[in-house]
C-alpha cells in the first residue's frame, strides 16, 4: 500500500468555487479506478477560515500499477493542464485503520507530518489508534527524510484543516487493516 499527496495551493483571491465544481464535476470518475484505495478530495478555503487556499487531494493506493496508471493517465494530465504539474508527494504505508464512523462519508481530513528517527516507528505505530468520530486513519513513512505522515479521515471534525468535497473508494474494503511490516 501507498500514500501519495499533492497539494496546489492557489491565490489568495482565487474562486475557490471553481475548485468545488471541478470536484463534484471529475470526482466521480475515480469512483471504480482499478488499484485505488480511496481518495480523499481535500480542500481548504481562506472564506473558512485556512491561512492558504488549496487543493490537496490524499490518495492510498492498493498496487504502484494504479497509481501509475493514474500519474501517467488522463485524468492527472488535465490537471496538470489547469493548474501545472504539482510536486507529487509519495509515502510507503505503515498501517491503517478503520475508525468507529467508517460507514459514514467523511467531511474532514487532518494531515500530520513529524520527523523521527528511525527507532521510533515501532513506537508511533504501536501507539495508534482512533478516537470517536474518526472515519479511518493512515500512517506512512518517507525515508528519504524520516518523516512520518498521519492522515485522518473524520465524520466530521471541525478543528481538521481539510474539508473533503468527495471520497472515492473503489477498494477501500480491500486496503489491508492493521500494521504493514
Amino acid at each position: 500500500m501507498h500514500a501519495m499527496q499533492y497539494e496546489i495551493t492557489l491565490p489568495a483571491d482565487y474562486d475557490m468555487a471553481i475548485i468545488r465544481r471541478r470536484v463534484d464535476t471529475l470526482g466521480p470518475l475515480l469512483d471504480d479506478f482499478p488499484g485505488l484505495g480511496l481518495k480523499a478530495y481535500c480542500v481548504r478555503d481562506r472564506a473558512d477560515g485556512s491561512p492558504v487556499n488549496q487543493y490537496s487531494p490524499f490518495y492510498l493506493w492498493q498496487t504502484v500499477a494504479g497509481m501509475n496508471s493514474f500519474l501517467w493517465g488522463e485524468g492527472f494530465r488535465r490537471l496538470c493542464d489547469s493548474f501545472g504539474r504539482p510536486v507529487v508527494q509519495q509515502w510507503t504505508a505503515l498501517a491503517y485503520l478503520r475508525g468507529p464512523r467508517f460507514g459514514v462519508v467523511p467531511t474532514r481530513a487532518s494531515k500530520v507530518v513529524t520527523s523521527v528517527s528511525p527507532d521510533e516507528v515501532p513506537d508511533a505505530v504501536a501507539g495508534l489508534k482512533v478516537e470517536d468520530g474518526v472515519h479511518s486513519v493512515a500512517l506512512a513513512i518517507d525515508t528519504r527524510g524520516w518523516e512520518l505522515v498521519r492522515f485522518t479521515l473524520y465524520e466530521d471534525n471541525p478543528d481538521a484543516e481539510y474539508a473533503v468535497r468527495h471520497l472515492s473508494a473503489p477498494g477501500v474494503e480491500a486496503l489491508p487493516l492493521g500494521r504493514h511490516w
